[in-house]
């Protein structure tokens, strides 16, 4: 008798590479999302970092800080897509999140630059989530 030799895959060995293939996109593809709105959040940190150069010219030119955002020359009024708003109080600077439905639980939540020391003639500030914001979301130096 002849053998035949086999001409491509069985049905069995297409099912079990199909079911690696979708095991590996339910565990990647969340971390993916995470990982957009991550980026995504790298456009209200710019925002923060806009409004502590004022803040800190301000400082550096007056020698004390800005009683509001207007004479900072803060603007508050942002309306991104991501950003809704940039507030300041007495050193910290807070940015709003847009409600946003790219941003996950994130949407519509805060990110806070608090100020720690202005003493030593230098502002010193820290980063850190909202009230609810996930940590997640936020670089290492920004979760608390």
């Amino acid at each position: 008798m002849k053998k035949q030799m086999q001409k491509g895959f069985t049905l069995i060995e297409l099912m079990i590479v199909i079911a690696i293939v979708g095991i590996l996109a339910a565990v990647a593809l969340p971390a993916y999302q995470d990982y957009t709105v991550r980026a995504k959040i790298s456009e209200p940190l710019a925002i923060l970092g806009e409004g502590k150069t004022s803040v800190s010219e301000y400082f550096i030119a007056n020698g004390e800080l800005p009683a509001s955002a207007t004479a900072a020359g803060i603007r508050t009024s942002i309306g991104t897509d991501l950003v809704s708003a940039l507030s300041y109080s007495a050193g910290n600077l807070t940015v709003t999140l847009a409600t946003n439905t790219g941003l996950q639980d994130a949407s519509a939540e805060s990110i806070v630059f608090s100020l720690i020391d202005s003493t030593s003639g230098t502002l010193e500030y820290k980063c850190k989530p909202g009230s609810s914001m996930p940590a997640k979301y936020l670089p290492a130096n920004c979760r608390g």
